[in-house]
C-alpha cells in the first residue's frame, strides 16, 4: 500500500473556495491537515495528524473539537507542519502573497511539492526564480504552476513540452489578460463598430467583475508582463524582472498617483471620462490603416527582447477575432512555423482552480 500523501491549502477567496470544492470531488484525494485564512488558520493535530479536515465541509469544520485552531501562521510555522506529517505533503498556495511565494524554497527544500496560481514566486527576481527550481530539485519534490498563466489553459504545460522534446521556441505572442480582452473587444471590435466611449467600457467591465476593485491593476500592464517574464524564462530567456522591460501603462499619468483606497478609486473612474479622447484617437487611428488595436504580450527570442503595450492587427487576425474575455497565446518555433496556438477563457475562479486541480493531480501521480 502506498504510503499517504497530506495536503496544505493557504488562501480561500475565490480560487481557493473553488479549489476546495474541485478537492472534495477527487476520488482519491490527499488528507488535509491544514488549511489558512488570512487570519485563521485550521490544523489537523500533530502527531497523529487526524483528523482530516473536510474540504467538502470546510467552512463549518473550525467548530470541529478535535481540529485545531490558530491565528495566521508564519511560511515557517506552515512548513514545520507540513513536514511533520508521516508521509510526503504537498502545499497549495491559492493567494498572490508575495512573501509566502519567496518562501517557496522553503517548503520544497524539505520535500513539500509546491502547487500553486500564484505568479509573484516567478516573476520577481530572476534569483528567486532559480532557487526555487534549485531548491525543488535538493528537496526531491515537485512545483507546478500552470495557473499563473492563462488560469486552467495549457500554456506553460505546452510550452515546456516544446521546449522538453528539443524544440526552438522563436517567438512567443499573444493577448494574455481577459481584463485587456474583454475592454479592447468591446471598445473597438473586429466587425462592427462601437460608439462606446473608454471610460464607459472600464466601468462596465469594473461592475461585471472583470477588472481588479482598483481597475489600474489592471491597466498599468503588470499581470500581462508578469506572465511574459514567466514564459520568456521558461523559453530560456534569463529576464531579470518584469520592470526590466517596457510595460505600456494606460493610466493616465495624471491619474496614476490617485491613492488605492476607496476615495482615490472613485476618484480615478470620475476623471477617466477627461482622458476618452487619448483612446479614441489611438482607436481610429487603427482604423484608418483598416485595423483594430488590441493590448498585447510579445517575447522575441532572436533579439532577447520582451514588450507588452498596444498594437494594430489586420481585423481579420485571430488576435481581432477574440471574443468577450479570451486569451490567445501563439508559439512560434522550428518546428511550428505556423503557430501553436492556445486559445480561450484565460480568467475566473472556476477556470483558474481548474488549472490548480489539475497540476495537483500530475503532483500526486509523480508522488
Amino acid at each position: 500500500m502506498s504510503s499517504p500523501i497530506y495536503l496544505g491549502v493557504v488562501g480561500v477567496g475565490g480560487v481557493g473556495t473553488a479549489f476546495l470544492k474541485q478537492l472534495a470531488s477527487l476520488p482519491s484525494a490527499p488528507q488535509l491537515i491544514l488549511l489558512a485564512r488570512s487570519t485563521q488558520t485550521l490544523l489537523s493535530p500533530a502527531p497523529s495528524y487526524t483528523p482530516a479536515i473536510p474540504a467538502a465541509d470546510w467552512a463549518t469544520a473550525s467548530s470541529t473539537p478535535s481540529l485545531t485552531k490558530s491565528g495566521a501562521l508564519t511560511p515557517e510555522q506552515i512548513a514545520a507542519h507540513l513536514a511533520g506529517a508521516p508521509g510526503r505533503s504537498i502545499l497549495v498556495d491559492n493567494t498572490s502573497d508575495p512573501v509566502l511565494a519567496s518562501s517557496y524554497p522553503l517548503f520544497l527544500k524539505k520535500g513539500i511539492s509546491v502547487v500553486t496560481p500564484n505568479k509573484k514566486g516567478f516573476s520577481s527576481d530572476l534569483a528567486l526564480w532559480k532557487d526555487i527550481f534549485e531548491s525543488a530539485r535538493q528537496g526531491k519534490a515537485l512545483i507546478y504552476h500552470e495557473s499563473t498563466v492563462g488560469a486552467g489553459l495549457p500554456v506553460i504545460s505546452s510550452l515546456k513540452d516544446l521546449v522538453a522534446t528539443g524544440d526552438e521556441v522563436v517567438r512567443i505572442e499573444g493577448v494574455f489578460s481577459g481584463t485587456l480582452s474583454f475592454l479592447f473587444n468591446t471598445f473597438a471590435p473586429a466587425s462592427g463598430s462601437s460608439s462606446a466611449k473608454w471610460s464607459e467600457v472600464v466601468s462596465q467591465a469594473k461592475e461585471l467583475g472583470y477588472t481588479e476593485p482598483d481597475p489600474r491593476d489592471d491597466l498599468n500592464g503588470m499581470d500581462v508582463a508578469r506572465k511574459l517574464t514567466i514564459l520568456a524564462r521558461i523559453a530560456g530567456l534569463d529576464v531579470e524582472s518584469p520592470s526590466s522591460f517596457p510595460i505600456e501603462s494606460l493610466i493616465p499619468e495624471q491619474l496614476s498617483s490617485l491613492p488605492s483606497t476607496s476615495d482615490g478609486i472613485k476618484d480615478f473612474m470620475t476623471q477617466l471620462p477627461n482622458f476618452d479622447a487619448q483612446m479614441e484617437e489611438i482607436k481610429t487611428s487603427a482604423e484608418k490603416a483598416g485595423k483594430v488595436v488590441r493590448y498585447v504580450g510579445s517575447v522575441d527570442m532572436g533579439k532577447k527582447e520582451v514588450r507588452v503595450g498596444l498594437q494594430q492587427f489586420d481585423k481579420d487576425s485571430a488576435i481581432a477575432g477574440l471574443k468577450g474575455s479570451d486569451n490567445i497565446i501563439s508559439f512560434y518555433t522550428k518546428r511550428y512555423t505556423n503557430p501553436l496556438i492556445v486559445q480561450g477563457a484565460g480568467a475566473g475562479g472556476d477556470l483558474t482552480a481548474h488549472g490548480v486541480t489539475s497540476d495537483l493531480i500530475k503532483v500526486l501521480e509523480r508522488l
